[in-house]
C-alpha cells in the first residue's frame, strides 16, 4: 500500500504473525506483493517484528522469525501461542486500531485482518461493527496517486497559522494518518526543505507533469520532525524545569548548559503559540533567535498585564 508509514506496515505485520504461524512457510515475495514493498523492505519489517515479545523479552519470550530462502517461517514459542486473554478495555482497544487500519485506501476488506477483527467485535458483544471515524479529504485518493508515482505537483495550501492560502510546487513522499487527521510530508520547493503538510487544508492539487527528484523526497534525518509549511526554527534558553517541553513537542536538538538550562532548537508555526509557550515557561526563559521573536514573549506578557490595569 504505497503512501502507508513504516509504523503502520509493522503493525499490520504484527497482526498477520498468528496467520504466517498457522501457514507455515510464507514466500516473501508474497508479503512483498500484499505490502507494496521491495522483498528487503519487508525482511527489514520482519527484523523489528522478531524483537517483539513479553516481558522481560529475553529470547524463550520473543517471536521466532527465520528468513531464508526466499521464504518466512513464524513460530510464536509456547509462551505467546497460548490462547489470548484480553479485558474488555484490551479488546476494545484491539478492535479500534484494527478498524483504524482497514480504513487506510488500499486496505484488504475481506482479508484475514477484518475477518479477526469481525470475530473480536462478535466476542465483545458489539451488535454492530465497530466504527472508526477518521476523516477522508476530497484530494487525499490524489495525493496518494502523487506519492506513487512520484509527480511533482502543485499545491493551494492554507496555512492556519497565519490564515492565508499559499501556491506551492511539492515533491511529495508520504501520505499517512495520525490523531484523526490525513497528513503528506513533502519537499517543498518554496521552503526548500521537507515540509508537513495537512491535507484537509490542501484546497486544490494540480499535475506538472515532472518526475520528483530522488534526493528531495526524503528527509536527510529520518527521525528528525517535519516542519509545516510555514515553520520557523526557533531556539530558547530555558531553566531546567522546563523540559517538559522536549517531552512534549517535536524539537530538533536540546542541550545542557551551565547551572542545568536547556538550549532548545524546534519548530514553531505561528507568533502566538510561541508566545504561549514562553508564558508557560515563565519569566526565566528567553528567545535566543531569530531575531525578530527575541522580544515576543515580553511583549505579550505586557500585553496581558495592561488588560488587569
Amino acid at each position: 500500500m504505497p503512501g502507508v508509514d513504516a509504523a503502520t506496515r509493522l503493525r499490520q505485520i504484527l497482526l498477520m504473525l498468528p496467520w504466517l504461524a498457522g501457514r507455515g512457510q510464507t514466500p516473501v515475495a508474497e508479503l512483498s506483493a500484499k505490502f507494496g514493498l521491495q522483498p528487503d523492505e519487508v525482511v527489514a519489517l520482519l527484523e523489528r517484528a522478531a524483537c517483539c515479545g513479553l516481558p522481560p523479552y529475553t529470547p524463550d519470550r520473543l517471536v521466532d522469525i527465520i528468513v531464508a530462502d526466499g521464504m518466512v517461517e513464524v513460530c510464536p514459542g509456547p509462551h505467546l501461542s497460548r490462547p489470548l486473554r484480553l479485558s474488555a478495555a484490551e479488546g476494545f482497544a484491539v478492535a479500534a486500531t484494527a478498524r483504524a487500519l482497514l480504513s487506510i485506501p488500499g486496505a484488504d476488506e475481506s482479508g484475514p485482518l477484518a475477518t479477526a477483527a469481525e470475530k473480536l467485535e462478535a466476542a465483545l458483544g458489539e451488535r454492530s461493527r465497530l466504527a472508526v471515524n477518521l476523516d477522508s479529504p476530497s484530494l487525499l485518493a490524489r495525493a496518494l496517486a502523487a506519492a506513487e508515482k512520484r509527480e511533482t505537483i502543485e499545491v493551494e495550501y492554507h496555512s492556519a497559522a497565519h490564515d492565508e492560502t499559499t501556491v506551492r510546487e511539492i515533491d511529495p513522499h508520504l501520505v499517512y494518518a495520525r490523531e484523526g487527521h490525513w497528513y503528506l510530508d513533502a519537499y517543498c520547493h518554496m521552503a526548500r526543505g521537507v515540509r508537513h503538510f495537512r491535507l484537509d487544508r490542501v484546497r486544490a492539487i494540480r499535475p506538472t507533469g515532472r518526475n520528483c527528484s530522488g534526493e528531495r523526497t526524503a528527509a536527510s534525518d529520518p527521525e528528525a520532525p517535519v516542519p509545516g509549511p510555514d515553520s520557523t526554527t526557533v531556539r530558547l534558553d530555558v531553566p531546567a524545569s522546563a523540559c517538559w517541553i522536549a517531552d512534549t513537542y517535536p524539537v530538533y536538538s536540546v542541550e545542557v548548559g551551565g547551572e542545568g538550562r536547556l538550549e532548545i532548537s524546534l519548530p514553531v508555526s505561528g507568533r502566538a503559540w510561541l508566545e504561549r509557550l514562553m508564558l508557560r515557561v515563565g519569566p526565566g526563559g528567553r528567545v535566543l533567535s531569530p531575531a525578530e521573536l527575541v522580544g515576543a514573549p515580553a511583549k505579550a506578557a505586557h500585553r496581558i498585564l495592561a488588560l488587569y490595569r
